[in-house]
């Protein structure tokens, strides 16, 4: 099986066991996820199977959407409710204490990641050296808040650009309004251009299962929409699949823009891979052939 699943995780799973259940379901041995979520949140988790996983590196949009609740007062050591309080201070915050303080974090900020991530520091998880009672220095990193808003009193609307840590934010804000703040659930709306409307639950696919009937598994291409197609002849379909370039010239139909990458299409339509041009050296080489 190979394609795209958007897969609405559920809470107390990590995201590699989140994948290893949608593996076991469909009973396909490669599958991968496009980003991380904690095993306290939900929502969009992309997951890529078979053939498809090779173009993990290769999904254009990697901007995020989240609701994110939130309790202040408190500061814990995870930045979420789910770690040990070890300070914050209760008091009265008005809504438009909440608003002023919000307006200084949209835009490009810059944040420290947590502890409590999936970030590697000399091949170990920052995430497996908090559990040890380790905390090392991070460098804080440039991030985008395109959108950060009330929900309601109690939750953030966050789109975000990848590598944003919506706790770590929070975190952030609570310190802002002197009182301290942590995440208290989260819910991935959006990922890699799709929406929670589009997942289906795991209870969806053990029905799929039980009742033998088809995953809604998306093609790949899909995913890659964004890259211009280039449809090639027999021939050349041929050449491609087996690794080689081919002659920018011979080449009809192609795309108007000189994007980075194309999406390569036989005669019938049918993706093959992504292909990489060259105008200087008038080839189309090949970057990742579809193995189907």
């Amino acid at each position: 099986m190979t394609g795209l699943l958007l897969l609405d995780k559920p809470p107390g799973l990590t995201s590699f066991f989140a994948v290893a259940r949608v593996r076991r379901q469909l009973g396909e041995k490669k599958a991968g996820h496009t980003g991380t979520l904690d095993p306290m949140a939900t929502g969009v988790l992309p997951i890529l199977l078979g053939g498809a996983t090779r173009f993990a590196d290769y999904l254009p949009s990697h901007d995020k959407a989240y609701l994110a609740q939130f309790q202040l007062g408190i500061v814990t050591d995870t930045l979420d409710t789910t770690g040990t309080v070890i300070g914050g201070e209760p008091r009265n915050v008005s809504l438009a204490q909440l608003q002023q303080a919000l307006a200084g974090f949209r835009g490009k900020i810059r944040q420290t990641p947590p502890m409590v991530s999936a970030l590697k520091k000399d091949g170990v998880r920052l995430y497996a050296l908090a559990r040890q009672g380790v905390e090392i220095e991070r460098e804080a990193r440039e991030v985008e808040v395109f959108r950060l808003e009330l929900h309601d009193e109690r939750t953030l609307l966050v789109e975000c650009s990848a590598g944003t840590y919506v706790r770590s934010l929070i975190d952030d804000l609570g310190r802002v309004l002197g009182c301290g703040a942590a995440m208290s659930a989260l819910r991935r709306t959006k990922a890699n251009g799709y929406d929670i409307a589009q997942c289906v639950t795991l209870e969806r696919l053990e029905t799929c299962s039980v009742q033998n009937t088809p995953a809604p598994v998306l093609p790949i291409e899909t995913a890659l929409a964004s890259y211009p197609p280039v449809t090639v002849s027999e021939a050349q379909a041929r050449r491609f699949g087996n690794g080689g370039a081919l002659d920018l010239t011979r080449l009809r139909d192609l795309p108007a823009e000189m994007a980075r990458f194309w999406r390569v299409l036989d005669p019938d339509g049918v993706f093959l891979g992504l292909g990489r041009p060259d105008p200087n050296a008038s080839a189309l080489t090949v970057e990742r052939l579809l193995i189907r």
